[in-house]
């Protein structure tokens, strides 16, 4: 597979690892930090009465900001300096990947979601009765009825995660972005796109592990708990690292993954709406799982074996 991007000929190692140091030091110690002031669901305020939590400000600052601020100084120590940054839209040439960054995770959601309750009838819900109890939740706590119906409220949050979750997760999704797809992609595309983009789904995988270990994505109950989590995590990262990494590419821009990026976090609790039962988290619905993310490793199969995928 040609591969005409990278001029260097082999993998720049030193500065890979300082960058890895760099995005795992700062993130596990943020996810310490996490785990210290009481997890991901029972985080200490950090100023009473503000409602402030210690996890509202690690998670989106330090942990999924780690990987910019690695970008950032690894150039500034290794003296790399500021060329090709991936900071330019390319709008103009790139703009078909836009689009698929912006709506493809929201079809690929559904259709991981849709084979899932086929698969497993069981867990599905005509009657949304998870969406029933929030609605009525929300009328407890405000004493108004809602006037959406469970259907009206389900489709409102498509259409926000579909349209504009995109945009507003994106100032978030930045910071690994900038970091796994601006910067360490392009220095490991050298060894060839197909070994490029297993790595980048090893690495951004064990990334995660300290928040999965904490029950980010799959929860605390499941069977093999922790490590069947963090392993399926992994295979999460696969697919979702290819999708991401070849609008990168081919858009020569980090918007686009930084878009996709923010697309599924804003889509992937979809399928939860329609649950009934309690269904293993490792499987479905949300894409996070082997079968709810089908539709993101069938894409990623076809970039991976596609030999005109990483061409110019």
């Amino acid at each position: 597979m040609d591969q005409s991007v990278p001029t260097a000929t082999k993998v720049d190692t030193r500065r890979v690892l300082i960058f890895i140091a760099f995005a795992f030091g700062i993130a596990w110690l943020a996810g310490l930090g996490v785990y210290l002031t009481g997890g991901l669901t029972n985080s200490r305020e950090l100023i009473p009465g503000t409602g402030i939590t210690a996890v509202a400000l690690l998670l989106p600052v330090a942990y999924m900001g780690a990987p910019a601020i690695a970008h950032v100084l690894t150039r500034l120590v290794t003296k790399e300096g500021w060329q090709n940054v991936g900071l330019r839209p390319n709008f103009r040439k790139g703009w078909t990947y836009w689009l698929i960054a912006w709506f493809g995770p929201a079809v690929l959601t559904i259709v991981g979601m849709v084979v899932y309750f086929l698969i497993f009838p069981q867990h599905y819900d005509p009657e949304l009765g998870v969406v029933k109890d929030l609605l009525a939740q929300s009328e407890a706590a405000t004493g108004v009825a809602s006037p959406l119906s469970p259907w009206m409220l389900v489709g409102i949050q498509l259409l926000q995660g579909a349209l504009i979750a995109p945009l507003v997760n994106g100032l978030f999704t930045f910071g690994e972005e900038f970091g796994w797809r601006a910067y360490l992609q392009p220095k490991l595309m050298v060894m060839g796109p197909r070994k490029a983009m297993l790595w980048m789904g090893l690495i951004w995988g064990i990334w995660h592990w300290p928040l999965t270990a904490q029950g980010h994505n799959y929860g605390l109950g499941y069977a093999g708990f922790p490590w069947l989590g963090m392993l399926s995590m992994v295979w999460m990262t696969f697919g979702l690292s290819l999708f991401l990494g070849w609008m990168t590419f081919r858009a020569k821009s980090v918007w686009p993954a930084v878009i996709g990026h923010a697309a599924v976090n804003g889509i992937a609790a979809l399928g939860l709406l329609f649950v009934r039962g309690e269904p293993n988290p490792l499987l479905g619905p949300s894409p996070a799982g082997w079968i709810g993310g089908v539709g993101f490793v069938v894409v990623a199969l076809l970039i991976f074996f596609s030999p005109k995928s990483f061409v110019e």
